[in-house]
């Protein structure tokens, strides 16, 4: 890259009133997660029955309890009594089909068999342990991710900007959904970053490892993956170490998940297809649904699903030639990153959307050369106000608490504010993503200058 795509604008006065409000915004975020969303829907759960279980670290203690037991004695990872044990630690009775207020994720274990051998160490461990130091290391994995994608897009902010973006990303919604449940897909986020990294350093063979493990959620990675082995193709003798880094690691990773459980591909798809049927659709089946109701969302969320495949499609190939430490390569990863956050994750994955991080920098970066069009100087506006919702609402809601009554605080209208812009996130990044795509350069390396 050229040397003034690496140029730090000194830093403006007003940063530390900036960083101070961050601060507020985010201990504000952080008590309303975990002083208030969490403890009352612990009390939700316990009024169901459903309370005298591990409710922090929750999505870790699937892969925990089924990677001893499933791997010590061969069971099924994906069996009915397998089932029925991740239930009872998870909320202290089986849950029944029968109880309309029992949860409708049946917690059935969910990823592809192969992950248990990857935690096998740890299952030894008791989960009180395991959890705390898996949910400090994926807070550690997070900023490191935040640096990855940084450095790829070559934006070195002075350390009061880095400061307020770590507090925006570690504060949001998402990231501390993740890290409450001990989620998978922030470590898939960090894996993705170092990936990337090491594609951009000219070390492909540890990029394809990198992005073999990726697919302990291949639906996080799937479009990039593809667009990746499309890329590799052009130059066979050279990229063509990412797919040998890839394939031998994928076919490990298969291999020895087979010999241990050797019908256990059928019986996650067949667990795939059940979860798809009792979970939130994707993104964009669910804002068709709102807009045009149920009867057309099925029709209409399959052709808009297709439009955004195309458009993907489209792009890859397009730039499927590019150098990885190019501009269009990073736009092309970020915005097929924001596709698949809206088109192939349940709408109840908020967690997973850390992978917009690229994509929300790529555009806080070029923010002042993307505000000379209207149009997305209007869409930054809109995705600033949505970015920056959840703290504002949490803040004055715990200002209002002691003005309201419980029943007036803990209504839907009120209690749930921050949680309100968490599926129109993804949407403004793709659709400023998709329309910065056609906005002319201004740097002198073909990318705009930094705003700060």
């Amino acid at each position: 890259m050229p040397a003034s795509y690496f140029v730090t604008r000194p830093a403006s006065r007003f940063v530390p009133v900036i960083l101070l409000l961050t601060v507020v915004g985010a201990t504000a975020m952080l008590y309303y997660h975990l002083g208030l969303f969490i403890p009352r829907s612990t009390e939700t759960s316990a009024a169901k029955g459903l309370g005298n279980g591990y409710a922090f670290g929750n999505d870790l203690y699937q892969v925990w309890l089924t990677s001893g037991e499933s791997v010590r004695d061969r069971r099924d990872p994906y069996s009915a009594k397998m089932t029925r044990d991740i239930q009872t630690g998870l909320y202290g009775r089986p849950l029944d089909t029968r109880i309309p207020s029992d949860p409708v994720d049946r917690r059935t274990f969910p990823y592809p068999a192969f992950t248990l051998l990857l935690f096998r160490p740890v299952a030894e461990l008791p989960f009180a342990v395991v959890r705390v130091a898996f949910v400090v290391g994926l807070a550690a994995m997070t900023c490191a991710s935040i640096l990855i994608w940084m450095r790829m897009l070559a934006w070195r902010p002075g350390w009061q900007w880095l400061a307020v973006i770590v507090l925006l990303a570690l504060g949001s919604y998402p990231v501390l959904e993740g890290l409450y449940a001990g989620q998978l897909g922030l470590l898939v986020a960090f894996l993705l970053a170092a990936s990337i990294l090491a594609l951009q350093r000219g070390c492909l063979l540890l990029a394809g490892i990198l992005m073999a493990l990726t697919t302990i959620k291949p639906q996080v990675t799937l479009l990039l993956i593809l667009y990746l082995l499309l890329w590799s193709t052009h130059d066979r003798y050279r990229r063509g170490r990412f797919a040998w880094g890839l394939f031998p690691s994928m076919l490990l990773l298969l291999g020895a998940s087979l010999a241990v459980w050797p019908r256990w591909i059928g019986s996650w798809v067949q667990t795939m297809v059940a979860y798809h049927h009792y979970t939130r659709p994707a993104l964009v089946n669910e804002a068709v649904a709102s807009h045009l109701g149920q009867s057309l969302a099925g029709p209409a969320g399959v052709i808009m699903t297709a439009g955004l495949m195309i458009f993907a499609v489209g792009l890859a190939w397009r730039n499927r030639t590019v150098d990885a430490g190019s501009p269009e390569f990073c736009n092309t990863a970020a915005t097929l990153l924001a596709i698949t956050a809206i088109t192939l994750l349940p709408g109840q994955a908020v967690y997973d959307h850390v992978i917009l991080l690229p994509g929300a920098f790529l555009l806080a970066r070029q923010w002042r050369a993307l505000a000379a069009n209207w149009i997305l100087k209007a869409l930054l506006t809109m995705g600033a106000a949505t970015l920056l919702w959840p703290w504002i609402t949490s803040f004055a809601l715990i200002l209002l608490r002691p003005l309201l009554t419980r029943e007036q605080f803990y209504s839907t209208a009120i209690f749930s504010l921050p949680l309100r812009t968490a599926a129109a996130f993804p949407f403004v990044v793709l659709g400023l993503l998709v329309l910065r795509l056609r906005a002319p350069a201004t740097g002198e390396d073909g990318l705009p200058s930094l705003p700060f």
